[in-house]
Parts: structure tokens; C-alpha cells; sequence
């Protein structure tokens, strides 16, 4: 279905009334990206979202983190129109739309050129971070300071890492070693234990 052919209030209904959590991510997520592409504003799905969707929901975020692709910046009043239009309410970059929390979080950093994942879904397609990118990050924000809660998220994203046939593990080796992480021996150490496990 393309962005110019979905009826908003019959997508928004069809999602509040989807029970499934991640599916109910899934759809809304499709609809958040198609609506502002329309106005000129690329989003990708990013942090615990994209873990989550990576994940198949083995971990749930609870809300649907969003950053913008490009340097222009999105007005508060196209933020607002939009939100608007989906029935969302909320103030500044944080709105509860179809029961879910979305955030607009600013411009996208992303230290790979992997390009991003896609998913379709029934209201368009989902840009997400690289898994390599999301994997490092959550071993890094579950080792400093230690969780052992994001140290459970990190390892269900280890374990959709090994299970994912096109993930770049020499990418993802040198993004762990870059001074902004500095994880390479803990990313090994989860792979070794998430693959003899």
C-alpha cells in the first residue's frame, strides 16, 4: 500500500485494535514513518525499539523510539500536525498514539555505513538501526554501569545476532572497539557464552 492510499483513521482503528503488543509496534511504527516521509522527514526506528523489534519482542521496549535521517530539522508545528492527524496526544517529542508512547528523538548518530534494516508493514516500511550498531549499544549501557536487566536485554539481542545469517560480525568487532564504546572483550565473552549456551 503505498503512503498516498491509507485512509489515517481506519489505519489508527485497525491498530488500536490490534491486541498483539509488538504487532501493534510493528503497524504503528509503519504509519508514524509513512506519515512524516510524506512531509519530507525520513525517521528509523532506533534504541530498545529496535532491539525489540529485532528480538521479535523477546524484549519489549515500551515505547517506539524514532530519529529523524536527515539534518533538517522537523518544525514543532509538523511534529504536532502529525501527531494530530494520528489522534496521538502529548507535548514536544514524546506522544501517546494507539496506546503506545512514541519519541521523536533528534538526528540519528549512527557510527556504521551498514545500511539500515527495513520491515514492511501493512502501513509502509520501517527503517531500523543495524543490528551491529543495537547489539553494541545494549552490551555497552549493560555493562557501564553493570544491570543485570539491560544485561538480559543485551543477551536476547546476542542471541537474534547469532541467529541472523547477514549480521557482520567484523563490524560489529570494530564498532565495539571504537573509544565510544570500548566493548570488544565484553561483546566476544557474550558471543562465546550466547553460542555454547
Amino acid at each position: 500500500m503505498s503512503s498516498m492510499e491509507i485512509d489515517v483513521k481506519s489505519a489508527v482503528a485497525e491498530i488500536e485494535s490490534t491486541t498483539d503488543l509488538l504487532e501493534r509496534a510493528l503497524k504503528l511504527s509503519g504509519l508514524v514513518t509513512t506519515m512524516f516521509q510524506r512531509r519530507g522527514f525520513p525517521l528509523v526506528v532506533v534504541g530498545g525499539s529496535a532491539v525489540e523489534f529485532y528480538t521479535e519482542g523477546g524484549y519489549m521496549s515500551g515505547d517506539i523510539d524514532f530519529c529523524r535521517r536527515s539534518l533538517k530539522a522537523i518544525p514543532p508545528r509538523v511534529m504536532q500536525e502529525v501527531i494530530a492527524e494520528l489522534g496521538g496526544k502529548g507535548v514536544s517529542r514524546s506522544w501517546m498514539v494507539c496506546g503506545l508512547c512514541v519519541d521523536l528523538l533528534g538526528l540519528l548518530e549512527c557510527e556504521t555505513a551498514l545500511p539500515m534494516r527495513e520491515l514492511e508493514t501493512p502501513y509502509g516500511v520501517v527503517k531500523i538501526i543495524p543490528p551491529e550498531l543495537a547489539l553494541v549499544e545494549r552490551i555497552l549501557i549493560a555493562n557501564y554501569p553493570p544491570s543485570v536487566e539491560l544485561a538480559s536485554t543485551a543477551r536476547k539481542m546476542m542471541v537474534a545476532a547469532v541467529n541472523d545469517s547477514r549480521f557482520d560480525w567484523v563490524e560489529a568487532e570494530r564498532l565495539a572497539a571504537l573509544p565510544d564504546f570500548g566493548v570488544l572483550a565484553e561483546l566476544r565473552a557474550l558471543r562465546e557464552d550466547v553460542s555454547n549456551g
